[in-house]
């Protein structure tokens, strides 16, 4: 049996010491090699957990193990995370980038990198604040998806950009990652990414996981979508 990229158990987070918390008890084992959407309505808790995995918030409750460590240092090298936001200093340039990504990741290839600036069309010697918001975005993608990382945690990845780019980025995800390696990808824009989907999660509030499985076993036995059924589960919610 082989070891999960991601195993969280009982994982609890809350933002204020006595607010209700945003995650409650969650439990949730990812295997390897799999591109898996995490889907929910807006303030389930999505982003408070993949920041949690990535390193950045601390649990008050519960353990992450990737890879079958206990998070720490060691594997916080084994995650490539995209954050929502750009957050980049807009004065460096897209080149400064790469050389900064090279010296700080082991597993960063610069070459890949390279090619996927070249394919979209983007000026590796223009700087950040020269750049649209969608064209940061695919340049902060860039970058996750250079590393070979084990774990890939893409948090709103084609939010920013046109639906004319969407199709090539959900590509470049595909083509620029390990096999073995796992994409866990949280978006509102469920019928855009469901091609690429294997797997899917859907989150409720607290945190909790109401439903999981293949994207192919739900449309062979139920006939639907995945957008389908994640409106049918979250009908009351899907808009709040």
């Amino acid at each position: 049996m082989s070891i999960p990229v991601l195993q969280c158990k009982n994982l609890t987070k809350a933002y204020h010491k006595y607010g209700t918390p945003v995650l409650s008890g969650l439990n949730v084992t990812l295997p390897a090699g799999k591109i898996i959407g995490l889907l929910g309505p807006n303030g389930c808790g999505k982003s408070t957990l993949i920041k949690l995995i990535s390193g950045i918030l601390v649990p008050d409750g519960g353990s992450i193990e990737i890879c079958g460590q206990p998070q720490g240092e060691a594997t916080n090298a084994l995650v490539s995370y995209l954050p929502e936001r750009p957050y980049f200093d807009p004065r460096m340039s897209v080149s400064e980038l790469i050389a900064f990504f090279v010296d700080f990741y082991e597993d960063f290839d610069s070459t890949r990198a390279q090619k996927m600036l070249a394919d979209m069309g983007i000026d590796p010697n223009a700087k950040l604040r020269t750049l649209s918001k969608g064209t940061k975005e695919k340049v902060q993608l860039i970058l996750v998806m250079a590393r070979r990382a084990k774990l890939y945690l893409l948090d709103e990845p084609i939010a920013g950009v046109d639906p004319a780019a969407r199709d090539y980025i959900l590509q470049t995800i595909i083509g620029n990652y390990d096999p073995e390696a796992t994409v866990l990808i949280t978006t509102h824009l469920i019928h855009d990414v469901e091609p690429i989907l294997e797997t899917f999660a859907f989150m409720g509030y607290g945190g909790q996981i109401l439903r999981a499985g293949s994207c192919d076993e739900i449309r062979a036995v139920e006939g639907k979508s995945i957008d389908e059924l994640f409106r049918e589960v979250f009908k009351c919610s899907v808009n709040s």
